[in-house]
């Protein structure tokens, strides 16, 4: 099984939201259907911006807290590194029929569109 870190905004270089789920395909509908009350739902941070593949649970809610911790400037780089236009990658993901956008190709299958698992997340400070 796949778990994920992963970063929210409400637009680019917007609020930030991070959090970690197995399940990208059925937890990024829920922030966006405002299911649960709270900082999501009152702030409107829907895009998919960023996500990272680990292999654990642990793993992912260890890069969650991690994130966390860090500055926005760091935040901002991480999401930039890999989707500097801010797009929203569930979209990508999620809707075949749409081309795959090449900064999606280092983490996921471009054929089945399954994000690659992270055989070692960062552990530590800044990016």
């Amino acid at each position: 099984m796949v778990f994920f870190a992963y970063l929210l905004a409400n637009a680019p270089h917007g609020t930030l939201y991070c959090g970690h789920t197995e399940s990208l395909a059925a937890r990024i509908p829920q922030h966006r259907e405002k299911v649960f009350a709270g900082f999501t739902a009152k702030y409107g941070v829907t895009r998919l911006v960023w996500f990272e593949a680990h292999d654990t649970r642990d793993g992912a809610f260890r890069r969650e807290q991690q994130i966390k911790k860090w500055n926005r400037a760091w935040k901002v780089r991480l999401i930039e590194a890999g989707n500097p236009t801010w797009g929203d990658l569930f979209e990508e993901l999620f809707r075949p029929e749409q081309p795959l956008h090449p900064d999606l190709a280092s983490f996921v299958d471009p054929m089945t569109r399954l994000p690659f698992s992270s055989a070692h997340p960062r552990e530590g400070g800044d990016p």
